[in-house]
This record gives C-alpha cells, structure tokens and sequence, in this order.
C-alpha cells in the first residue's frame, strides 16, 4: 500500500492520479484507491482539505494528483450575476459548500436548497459534476467545527464551509 503524509512541491510532476468526491477530500485520514487500482493510504495535516490538482508526495517518491470525482450536485446558471450573488449569499448563510464559476452556483444535491434557490429565480438542475467548493473564509485558517443545528438536510449534517478546515479527525 502506498503511503502518503504529505503534499509535493507545485511544481513536481505527477505520475499517479486520486479521484475523489469532496466529503473524502475533507478528511486528513483514510485509505482509497489510486485510478490504476493501488491501495493507498493517507495520513495528511490535521484540518487539510484536499483541492482539485493538488499534488501528494508518497514516502516512495511518486506523486499523486488529486482530482475531484463526479458526484450528485445542483447547478443554477444565469447571466444575471446579482442573482447569482443572491444566491451564493443564501446558501452561504446557511453553512452550505458552494462552487462558484463564472454563471454558475454549484453546491450538493439537497431538494430544499434547491426549491429556496428556485424561489429566488434562478433555474436548478440536478446532475453529477465534479464538486469543488471555496473554502470559505476561514479554509486553511481553522475555525470550529461544533454544528449549529442547521445545513443543508436540515439535521445539522452536510458539508459546511466553517467545517471543512477541522474535518477528519
């Protein structure tokens, strides 16, 4: 099994490749499988979120690129970069992971989350799509991890941005 503790240099060239969704990127510690089938396992900084592109050092000198794996999302696009704001602004407020692009709001497959951004005007569809989330304000910075008891499902589960620099413990 590989082993991997640690990020490369930005500048190394990868010759192995992770896919993985977003909830498994949020953890420091785990095992998975590099796309030509190798078992590895990682054993990262407390509180690192693995990034699309991301480059892994193994303790056998290979480098692995990390890339974000396909997973059921919602995706509002509009032209209209106010309503887009509006949007991002409400999930946001509600502690939601939220990938921005230019015309584009893409955060998790909830139906709730989905009909409040409906109301707001934007057009919502469901698909599976890579998911990389901004890290919000306090990504790389710590920040607490207690649930305040609302997210996404509405029982305080889902990715928040406030807990995606203290996952995986």
């Amino acid at each position: 099994m590989m082993l991997i503790e640690k990020k490369a240099p930005a500048d190394a060239e990868a010759t192995e490749y992770l896919l993985l969704p977003f909830d498994v990127r949020c953890k420091c510690r785990f095992r998975s499988r590099l796309l030509s089938g190798e078992e590895a396992g990682l054993f990262l900084e407390r509180g690192t979120v693995l990034r699309a592109g991301d480059l892994l050092l193994a303790n056998d000198g290979r480098v692995v690129q990390v890339h974000a794996a396909p997973e059921a999302v919602m995706e509002a696009r509009s032209g209209d970069m106010l309503l887009l704001a509006r949007a991002a602004y409400h999930l946001g407020n509600r502690h939601v992971a939220v990938e921005l692009q230019p015309g584009l709001l893409r955060f998790g497959r909830d139906h709730v989350l989905g009909e409040m951004v409906r109301g707001l005007g934007l057009a919502v569809t469901e698909c599976e799509a890579s998911f990389d989330p901004e890290s919000g304000a306090y990504g790389g910075h710590g920040g607490h991890t207690q649930p305040h008891g609302h997210s996404a499902d509405g029982e305080g589960r889902g990715p928040r941005i406030h807990d995606m620099a203290g996952r995986g413990r």
